[in-house]
């Protein structure tokens, strides 16, 4: 008897080869991209959900402190792996061009320099974290504040392992070995899980159980890592000699594209801090409704991170090879695959939120609050979410990172900042008010980028130029 071969779907094949395919690379290529990645982006909102939940257990005053401090956190934390986005559009613009020496190069360059920021960052909010704190969330309660002070010195003592994996894995993403990513991430986040439940809901630490976690699992993972790239991995080798002596053209180079991109952060991450003192002002149980909302709205944005990470690679490589007309393909389909990934998971997370939020044990007032405001981040989600940052992740990948730095924390504050006070504050609409306010931002965001994309002054850059 013949051997039946597997059916051929022409169709799928031809959608495929139109939207995700081609001069600089095919459509399998990019999906060897984005799988990793998506699983990568799931399990991680997944663990963060998980998290979240065993903390609420610990009682309102934890999940608030948390809340607070993660702020805080992210508010940081995001600069140094700004920084080190620079190094993933850098890494693919050379594997574009082909040149494995300077792949090598900018990638070690890229963890020396990041690990040196986030350090400084850390002894910095150590040394301060109590003037911090009272600065920026005195009108929290007693016993909040005194959860908050252990987590915030815990946390950033952590961030160096931080930096360390964020380097690594935006450069073996830079060169598409997304693969090798997802492992890593996927060994810290199990850990991560783990230990989470030995010293939270098993041991019963609270907030001291969360940072013993962070502490081992970051530092942990921050030694495999290099472990990894130094004799393992040869898409991006660490060498030492790269990392103990500063090239300025490189950095240079990094810092073209990771220091607007940082300003971005710092003062994007700057506006969401002010909109959480807002919060603060609202009482506890709305710093609690905004912290479970939060969770779920980012296991909400799983597909569309993956695909806004995704994007930096294959835009990026794209313009290595001087290629605008793909890049400029790739950057409209993967905008279309992210609303398609919002309209998914919206409908699921709608549906199964009576489940879902039984993880989170939260007081009963609470939960219509908590619902109502998942239902309209899934309403706007797929409208203008993919076209707010899925398009300037691409726009940064072609080197146009001064404009879209600019245009982002210009909306933030402008529009995002003013409105979530006037809305949330003086309108006494409370924690909706501040997320309505947000999704006007997105729209304002979505207007500048989209005008900006239509032109060709995004793509007339060359960062790996001599």
């Amino acid at each position: 008897m013949r051997r039946r071969h597997p059916k051929s779907h022409p169709k799928l094949e031809g959608f495929l080869n139109k939207y995700l395919s081609g001069a600089s690379m095919n459509y399998k290529m990019v999906i060897a991209i984005i799988i990793p990645l998506l699983v990568d982006q799931a399990f991680i909102n997944g663990q963060t959900l998980f998290n979240t939940a065993m903390i609420s257990a610990a009682g309102v005053d934890v999940v608030s402190a948390v809340s607070m401090v993660d702020s805080i956190n992210m508010f940081l934390i995001n600069v140094f792996i700004a920084v080190a986005t620079g190094g993933t559009v850098i890494v693919a613009q050379y594997k574009g061009a082909g040149n494995a020496e300077m792949v090598s190069k900018a990638g070690t360059q890229t963890v020396t320099v990041v690990t040196l920021l986030a350090t400084v960052l850390a002894i910095g909010v150590a040394v301060f974290h109590h003037p911090i704190l009272m600065g920026l969330f005195g009108a929290a309660e007693p016993a909040v504040m005194s959860n908050a002070q252990v987590y915030i010195i815990g946390s950033a003592l952590t961030w160096p392992g931080v930096a360390v994996i964020q380097a690594v894995c935006g450069s073996l993403r830079g060169v598409g070995d997304s693969k090798s990513s997802l492992w890593l991430s996927l060994v810290l986040n199990v850990s991560y899980v783990l230990f989470n439940l030995l010293f939270i809901s098993i041991m019963g630490m609270g907030v001291m159980g969360l940072v013993l976690t962070q502490v081992i699992s970051r530092y942990g993972m921050a030694v495999v890592s290099l472990v990894y790239v130094t004799k393992y991995n040869f898409n991006v080798r660490f060498r030492v000699r790269y990392a103990l002596k500063m090239d300025l053209k490189m950095q240079k180079r990094l810092m073209s594209v990771g220091l607007p991109f940082g300003a971005e952060q710092l003062f994007f991450h700057g506006g969401r801090l002010i909109m959480q003192t807002f919060i603060v002002q609202m009482g506890t149980a709305a710093i609690t409704a905004n912290a479970i909302a939060n969770s779920l709205s980012v296991l909400n944005n799983t597909g569309a991170n993956a695909l806004s990470i995704a994007v930096v690679t294959v835009v990026g490589q794209c313009m290595g090879r001087r290629d605008v007309e793909d890049a400029r393909k790739f950057t409209k389909s993967f905008m279309f695959l992210a609303g398609l990934c919002f309209v998914v998971s919206g409908v699921i997370l709608i549906g199964l939120f009576p489940l879902i939020i039984q993880l989170f044990a939260p007081p009963q007032e609470l939960i219509n609050q908590i619902f109502w405001l998942i239902l309209t981040c899934a309403l706007a989600d797929p409208v203008l979410w993919s076209i707010a940052f899925v398009l300037p992740s691409a726009l940064r990948a072609a080197g146009d990172a001064k404009f879209t730095s600019v245009a982002a924390l210009t909306s933030m504050w402008v529009v995002r900042v003013v409105l979530g006070y006037v809305l949330g504050i003086v309108l006494n609409m409370g924690v909706m008010g501040v997320w309505l306010a947000m999704y006007i931002e997105w729209g304002a965001r979505c207007v500048v980028f989209g005008l900006r994309f239509k032109g060709d002054k995004w793509y007339r850059h060359d960062l790996i130029g001599e």
